[in-house]
């Protein structure tokens, strides 16, 4: 067996290395942050964790395999302090860590951010001493000791929507000597008692801003969030906020991800089987394919983000060839099959022409030479929110 001594010192070894490796990339240049990551001890956060299996199971599902020290304590180790997302639970249920199972597929609902994002996000958030900051979604509470750590536990503020998961976070961050405020709470509502912050920072992603961010936020403050959708496209902003109470700020670029905060998760939909029988019988020619959001590229990556603001409540599936949208607040519907020469033929029914709505936007973005992230700003106010481009009409985001 290893000795605790041992334990330790392999991984005082392996974050030095993994600051370094950070640091080579260009993601830890400030040595306040790097002295950071080499001081939290990450493997004390992640007692254990699932990794995917090479191939799928029969069913094409993911397999998830189970690992801890017990079961390979250098894979554990290794895969603590490497610079990789670690899902720590499916679905909302706690996994028995002293009994863990293989699983096959399943909704990630908590991890431990892959290290060189967590530290992005806290460099991007411009968190520098003195401030005090909120952040939603605990985890495993990793990135909650490098903020600790950092800025000093009397300045953090860190809530989690999941009971257990806080408990756990709590015993692990106590355990190596931090005490954030910590509180089981909804990120949509921020949190009222140890507000204003000067920095907001989230670790999970938002239809639209909650306005109690805006809210909590001292003028001249900074939220950092992420926005998603149910078409699953994500766009970070980094919002100043006013002294009047609105907020304004660019869209970052890079492609990241977040789970979704779960009141704005995406509801069931049923079969697409279903809706595509309530279909009108005629189809058109569609003038532009699925493929400009569902591609495996940064650019239908980005699009997706933008397509949501004209069909907000859509969500999107494939069966087969054959691609299904779903609005389930409208009951509006689009089927979406390929021609066999290359193009695709379109039916839609309801309220909104779902796709017809997706392929206006997709004019419009190619118009204006297929802009980036960048060239957007979000603006929040008590009208609304709304993204703004110099030669894109503005977007409107989802109620919050």
């Amino acid at each position: 067996m290893t000795l605790p001594v041992d334990l330790e010192t392999d991984a005082a070894r392996l974050r030095a290395l993994m600051a370094e490796d950070l640091a080579v990339r260009g993601v830890l240049d400030d040595p306040a942050w790097r002295a950071a990551v080499e001081s939290v001890p990450r493997h004390r956060f992640v007692p254990g964790f699932y990794l995917p299996a090479d191939e799928r199971n029969g069913q094409g599902l993911t397999v998830w395999q189970p690992v801890t020290a017990a079961l390979d304590h250098g894979r554990w180790l290794a895969a603590a302090y490497s610079d990789t997302t670690l899902i720590t639970q499916f679905d909302g249920d706690e996994p028995d860590w002293e009994h863990p199972a293989e699983r096959h597929g399943g909704a990630p609902t908590s991890s431990s951010t892959l290290p060189s994002l967590v530290v992005r996000m806290w460099a991007d958030a411009d968190v520098r001493e003195g401030h005090t900051v909120l952040e939603i979604g605990t985890g495993t509470g990793y990135s909650t000791a490098l903020a600790c750590e950092r800025l000093g536990s009397a300045g953090v503020t860190s809530i989690e929507v999941d009971p257990h998961r806080l408990e756990r976070a709590a015993s692990a961050l106590h355990g190596c000597g931090y005490a954030p405020t910590l509180a089981v709470a909804d990120g949509l509502y921020g949190y009222w008692p140890e507000a204003p912050f000067d920095r907001i920072v989230a670790a999970c992603s938002f239809r639209a801003v909650p306005p109690a961010l805006v809210a909590q936020t001292r003028p001249g403050g900074k939220i950092l969030l992420t926005l998603s959708g149910w078409l699953y496209g994500y766009a970070r902003v980094l919002l100043t906020v006013a002294g009047d109470g609105t907020a304004e700020g660019r869209l970052l670029g890079g492609t990241v991800s977040f789970m979704s905060a779960r009141t704005h998760a995406a509801p069931a939909f049923g079969n697409p089987a279903h809706w595509a029988a309530e279909l009108p019988g005629k189809a058109r020619v569609a003038r532009h394919g699925p493929e400009r959001i569902t591609a495996a590229t940064e650019e239908a990556f980005r699009l997706r983000f933008l397509v949501q603001s004209a069909v907000p409540d859509a969500q999107l599936t494939a069966v087969g060839e054959v691609v299904h949208l779903v609005d389930v607040v409208t009951g509006s519907a689009a089927m979406l099959a390929p021609d066999g020469d290359g193009g695709w033929w379109v039916r839609e029914g309801g309220q909104v022409r779902l796709w017809e709505n997706v392929e206006r936007l997709i004019d419009v973005y190619d118009a204006a030479g297929r802009p980036g992230p960048e060239t957007f700003t979000l603006c929040v106010h008590d009208g609304g929110q709304h993204l703004r481009q110099p030669q894109v009409p503005c977007l409107p985001l989802p109620a919050p």
